[in-house]
């Protein structure tokens, strides 16, 4: 299994906390997001994670690196300054993705939605969990 977290956006909700710190990097309850993200991922079974990068996301990549540290590989997916917006990045990762279904969490937000629940082969086009 396949999954996607979107790390590129700039935070400018957050600011001035992702002046200098990407949003995926804020701690919440003594860890980054995106470590919380990966957790997770990989409990449910994910093997293969693919981020998108733009604002900052040397800092992302420094601190993942190749995912080994949570029992999953990661490929970066990087985006030009600015980003692409959510359906951009997810079509410049599609390579990265292969050509089966695969889940997108964003990694600026906190869920805790039991992602071993969701389908493994959706019904339709896609499968939505909105928070």
């Amino acid at each position: 299994m396949r999954a996607m977290i979107l790390a590129a956006g700039r935070g400018e909700r957050l600011r001035p906390l992702t002046d200098e710190r990407p949003k995926p990097l804020l701690p919440v309850g003594g860890h980054p997001l995106i470590a919380w993200h990966l957790a997770r991922l990989a409990a449910a079974g994910v093997e293969q994670v693919v981020i998108n990068t733009a604002w900052l996301g040397e800092q992302i990549e420094a601190y993942v690196g190749d995912g080994s540290a949570w029992g999953v590989a990661v490929a970066y997916s990087r985006e030009p300054a600015g980003g692409l917006e959510t359906g951009g990045g997810i079509h410049r990762a599609l390579g990265l993705l292969g050509g089966g279904p695969f889940w997108v969490v964003n990694g600026d937000i906190w869920c805790d939605f039991p992602l071993a629940r969701l389908p493994r082969e959706p019904a339709g086009a896609a499968h939505l969990v909105l928070v």
